[in-house]
């Protein structure tokens, strides 16, 4: 146990260590806290005993009780409490936490501690912090996987959101923000009679014109609601001017956005004098941003795409988010998400070739601008590494502006067509990192290059050999439902490599019914059998659905974020509930929901309820005269039932280990009534529906597999079976290894459904964890032995009913 210990304190030390915090193993230099820990007994017999890790971040202080077991991680009472008995606190990690972090928070100065119980590996383990103070009061908090949010960056808006759960500034400014969006979609509306989609041209306009303030080439005081000289022309002369002093060019570019901002000159009711507000409408959208809005992009530094949020706003008012032409713009966290997941860095060079509002540009370009180290990179970066297009007018037009406002940028914006691009010629720019949400649910048959994965291919098609590329697309696009989907597919293999698929949050485009997910390529080089690709589920994220604002980070989201990074970049292992690494196939559907599988050691009685079930199908047929179906076994030797989490286990492909096949249709007119099992898609009575004298298809010592619930049968006779089940083969497979496997099998069907269903392609790639020996081989001896042993103690208990009867 002691060698187990400590490979969990080497762990937890490495996870400190990535977060950046320093605390000390086995007691502390600080010396309050080193003499309140020398009088920390948990058995109250005055012999002492240290924590794991303490230390203090800002004036918290972080205590940890490690243990290797995950069976030692917590015990409550009778009344569903921690447990504070000497034996508990001494045996259980949450347990005996919460002892130090009492102790501490008793006979120290510091009256905030976090305590947490830590148990398990690298792989499976849980987390829990609990907050203490010196009162009997305690709390227990959501568990986590990384310490990144108690560094002293985050501590205090973890403390502020998780255990006072108040709103801390951030989450002010973003309901400030949502709020003035709203306020201002109500004025435009009411005011300017406003299509929906004409409203962000007029906030993009106005807030070019306010630029040209700063050069005092426009003053809002000069908005006199002149009938001779308009308002409306003011604001479109100084959006004209602040498009050329922000060098956008060429010409026709410049008058393509400059057309779109015509609305603002054109549009009369804009540019009277309203009588409620004694002013022109367009005089007091310009006050209103000015207060409200210019001031925060000017002068901000992060990667918040403000243009976006007030376009998502204004949208969401319509009930859709430009949905008609499939336009669902990307949330902030998704876009500085993509910067991490590929590591951008200051020398790259960015294409999005669907831009929206910009989202992903801006996003990029905050990060490599915090990378920089000289001005003339950061020149660099905003004029000639950040390349987009965009198809829709008005969209280019915010995209631009949005990219002018957060400095530069803009140059290499382009208003057209990414499909109609050549991929040769966009190579020409050089770019080594491609990002993009395509339109949703705009392809079919008839326009296949609409569908999500053939943008996708074009993306890779267009970049650098070995440039990354990342998309956000809908799941249906890499599930390959439609034969020109999986083509495409095929042929992104033989040109491309799949880094891995991140399965996101359901309400990620919140309102929109978009199940999305982040596809991660390696272009320009071909995809290899042997390549192994990362499939994870990153749906439980920390992103959670408020009401009236939408979608809202809580204080999980940075933890969450900083486990699926570390486990992307493979500095940490993960259990297959979260990430499983595998090869691929183009036929596969490239998702972790499709190759999951349980690789926890099973119980007894998962393999008991397979044996059960086979000994009452025995049982059955035998008194119904059918015992010709069972061949007796010998007997093993074996005095003692092995034990399961004695074994090493390893996955198997079932097609890579097992010849695998599927049965033939077989009409009802041409059955012939036997003594042959005829095995259908049913999970009952060992898959067998009847018996007939048709010709036998496959031999015994088969395990059949139904295509429903994925539910497995060993298989004692030679049989026929229908078309919708599949059978796995192996020359070592017997009564006892068969109903072994099939009960490893049977874990992996809470996945499949009518809806989802298990046809001959998936079963071949499904995966089966099975115990090993030394050479990493199936164990069949070990297989046989265990089963051997359950199935005669269940014959006994069964004997000992009948006798006792």
């Amino acid at each position: 146990m002691a060698k187990k210990e400590a490979k969990t304190d080497l762990w937890v030390h490495g996870l400190l260590k990535e977060a950046g915090i320093e605390l000390e193993p086995q007691g502390s230099t600080i010396v309050e806290i080193d003499k309140a820990l020398k009088t920390a007994s948990k058995s109250g017999s005055g012999n002492v005993g240290f924590p794991e890790f303490v230390g203090v971040v800002k004036d918290f202080i972080l205590v940890i009780e490690n243990k290797a077991d995950l069976a030692n991680h917590i015990k409550l009472d009778s009344k569903g409490v921690i447990s504070t008995t000497p034996k508990d606190t001494k045996g259980f990690a949450v347990n005996g936490a919460w002892f130090y972090g009492k102790h501490l928070a008793e006979n120290t100065s510091y009256k905030k501690v976090i305590a947490f119980g830590i148990s398990g590996d690298e792989k499976k383990h849980r987390i829990s912090p609990i907050y203490v103070d010196e009162t009997e009061y305690y709390r227990e908090l959501p568990e986590v996987e990384s310490f990144i949010t108690f560094t002293e960056d985050n501590i205090e808006e973890y403390y502020i959101k998780e255990i006072l759960e108040e709103e801390t500034d951030k989450d002010k400014e973003l309901s400030e923000i949502l709020r003035d969006a709203a306020e201002l979609h109500e004025d435009l509306r009411n005011y300017g009679n406003l299509k929906d989609i004409d409203k962000p041209l007029i906030v993009s306009g106005i807030l070019l014109a306010l630029r040209e303030a700063e050069s005092k080439n426009f003053s809002i005081e000069d908005l006199t609601g002149d009938d001779i000289n308009p308002d409306g022309d003011k604001i479109y002369n100084a959006i004209e001017a602040n498009l050329k002093r922000s060098r956008v060019s060429p010409e026709v570019k410049r008058d393509k956005i400059l057309s779109q901002f015509s609305i603002i000159k054109d549009t009369h009711i804009l540019n009277e004098v309203n009588k409620s507000l004694k002013k022109t409408p367009i005089k007091h959208f310009t006050e209103y941003l000015y207060d409200k809005i210019y001031r925060s992009i000017k002068y901000t530094s992060s990667s918040e795409d403000y243009l976006g949020r007030f376009y998502g706003e204004f949208m969401s008012y319509s009930g859709g988010d430009g949905q008609t032409l499939g336009i669902v713009l990307t949330p902030k966290h998704i876009t500085d998400l993509f910067c991490d997941l590929v590591e951008i860095h200051p020398d790259d060079i960015v294409l999005d070739p669907c831009a929206g509002t910009g989202g992903f540009l801006i996003s990029a370009m905050h990060h490599m601008l915090s990378q920089a180290d000289s001005e003339r990179q950061k020149k660099n970066i905003r004029q000639k590494q950040l390349h987009g297009l965009e198809l829709q007018p008005y969209m280019f037009t915010i995209a631009t502006t949005n990219m002018i406002l957060r400095g530069d940028g803009k140059s290499n914006l382009i208003n057209n067509n990414f499909l109609n691009e050549n991929p040769n010629k966009l190579q020409l720019k050089e770019a080594n990192v491609g990002m993009m949400n395509p339109p949703y649910s705009q392809g079919s048959k008839k326009n296949p290059d609409l569908y999500e994965i053939a943008f996708t291919e074009h993306l890779l098609d267009s970049l650098t050999v070995g440039a990354k590329a990342i998309v956000i697309i809908p799941q249906s696009s890499v599930t390959g439902k439609t034969k020109e989907e999986q083509s495409i597919k095929r042929n992104i293999l033989k040109k491309h490599t799949l880094e891995g698929v991140i399965t996101l949050n359901k309400d990620t485009f919140y309102g929109v019914g978009t199940m999305p997910c982040i596809a991660i390529f390696t272009a320009g080089e071909a995809h290899t059998n042997t390549d192994e690709c990362r499939f994870i589920d990153f749906r439980d994220d920390g992103f959670k659905i408020s009401p009236h604002i939408g979608l809202i980070e809580t204080e999980q989201a940075k933890d969450k974020k900083q486990h699926l990074l570390d486990v992307w970049f493979e500095r940490i292992s993960a259990a297959t509930k979260f990430c499983v690494k595998t090869t691929v196939k183009p036929e596969d559907e490239w998702l972790h929901s499709f190759y999951y599988f349980n690789d926890e050691i099973p119980s007894e009685e998962e393999i008991e309820k397979t044996v059960g079930d086979f000994l009452s199908f025995e049982f059955s047929m035998v008194m119904k005269g059918r015992d010709y179906l069972f061949k007796q076994s010998s007997p093993l030797d074996t005095k003692r039932q092995p034990k399961l989490d004695a074994q090493v286990w390893k996955p198997f492909k079932l097609d890579e280990l097992f010849d695998v096949g599927k049965g033939i249709y077989l009409n009802k007119k041409n059955i012939t009534k036997g003594n042959n099992p005829y095995v259908t898609a049913s999970a009952l009575n060992n898959g067998v529906s009847d018996f007939i004298s048709n010709p036998i298809l496959f031999p015994k010592n088969t395990i059949t597999i139904e295509k429903v619930k994925l539910s497995a049968f060993y298989q004692p006779h030679e049989f026929y079976c229908s078309h919708d089940v599949s059978c796995i083969n192996h020359k070592k497979i017997n009564r006892y290894s068969g109903l072994f496997i099939a009960a490893m099998i049977n874990r992996q069907g809470g996945k499949y459904s009518y809806g989802r269903q298990a046809q001959l392609n998936v079963v071949k790639r499904e995966t089966v964890y099975l115990p090993v020996d030394k050479k990493e081989e199936p164990n069949w001896n070990f297989m046989e032995k265990f089963v051997y042993c359950l199935e005669k103690k269940k014959r006994k208990a069964y004997q000992r009913i009948l006798i006792e009867s």
